[in-house]
């Protein structure tokens, strides 16, 4: 515990290579990681969290590159997290570091850091957040997560970030379409990118028509930016609408009503995803389970009822507990009670 204290410490002072190895506990869920996040959660809260999401082949690495160098060049310590898709054969990303970003400049203070997706839905990595903590607690004022792609099932980039950048290029398709993926309720910057292309100019103009007809129910517009990340054009103006969208949080006091927001909807998965293990710990070994799966298979009960019938079982046999450990505390002598 001495050692994973020291690497603690230098990751809080900035120091890379602890921060990664952090990262990677985490990731890997070592024993260490619930004592990790303990210790770091007190320093974080400090950073920027901006989500870039948007359809594969949207420029979206091409437009974090861009994003970090304006970062960097106004002496923000940037951290990046891109969620890549998995291998299906070793479960890695199947995207690297090296390949993402191309900044040759040594006195740009950033950290980049490649996740798989895994199995989890959302577009986000299953430590994704607690990653972004880590970087936040080691010092970067900027955080950048970049999601796999964009679809119905993945809007937990809004969950997670201050300022959400939905990309679209030429190719998007429709109005309906990007109202189907529900990226109208996620984003709070529009980006057109590659919009040296033509049809640009038609799908911003759609946005603009669809965000006429919703615009006595939006509290924040979200603008709608012309870039071609490439040609490192409109990137300048998009930096200045990230921090407008910010400023006018903090302004209107919503950031911190968001960002408590999120950590209510993650408290509530939490609780979820503990009381999932618990209850599996409880019951993994009781012939209960086998016994139940039998009258689903003949048909005799239906799974949803037969689920209840587990937890409703698990919960009576945990009242128990309690209850039989609260008689014997009766029977103690008052003055041990």
């Amino acid at each position: 515990m001495e050692r994973i204290d020291e690497i603690i410490t230098a990751a809080l002072e900035g120091d890379k290579l602890s921060t990664a190895r952090l990262i990677s506990l985490v990731e890997r869920g070592d024993k260490h990681a619930p004592y990790i996040l303990e210790k770091i959660y007190p320093h974080a809260g400090n950073a920027y969290y901006i989500g870039i999401t948007g359809a594969p082949g949207a420029g979206k690495s091409t437009m974090v590159d861009k994003l970090v160098k304006w970062f960097c060049k106004n002496k923000y310590s940037v951290g990046v997290i891109a969620v890549d898709p998995s291998s299906p054969f070793s479960g890695g990303a199947l995207l690297g570091d090296r390949i993402r970003v191309n900044i040759k400049h040594k006195e740009y203070d950033y950290f980049f850091r490649s996740m798989s997706a895994g199995k989890i839905m959302g577009g986000l990595s299953r430590t994704t957040r607690e990653t972004a903590r880590i970087l936040d607690a080691s010092g970067r004022e900027i955080i950048i997560i970049e999601t796999v792609g964009v679809g119905q099932s993945e809007l937990d980039i809004a969950k997670a970030t201050d300022t959400v950048v939905v990309m679209l290029t030429p190719e998007s398709g429709d109005t309906v379409q990007i109202m189907k993926a529900g990226l109208i309720e996620i984003a709070d910057v529009f980006v057109v990118n590659k919009c040296d292309r033509p049809g640009a100019e038609t799908i911003s103009h759609s946005l603009n028509g669809m965000l006429d007809r919703i615009a006595d129910k939006l509290e924040w517009r979200p603008p709608i930016f012309m870039t071609a990340a490439s040609l490192n054009k409109g990137i300048d103006a998009l930096y200045d609408g990230l921090w407008n969208h910010y400023n006018y949080q903090k302004a209107e006091k919503k950031l911190e009503l968001r960002r408590r927001d999120q950590l209510k909807q993650e408290l509530k998965r939490r609780v979820e995803i503990e009381f999932a293990r618990l209850l599996w710990r409880g019951i993994d070994n009781d012939r209960q389970i086998e016994k139940i799966l039998k009258h689903v298979w003949t048909n005799r009960i239906d799974p949803q009822n037969a689920a209840r019938k587990i937890v409703e079982a698990w919960l009576q046999k945990e009242t128990q507990i309690e209850i039989s450990e609260k008689k014997t505390d009766d029977k103690l002598p008052p003055m041990l009670q």
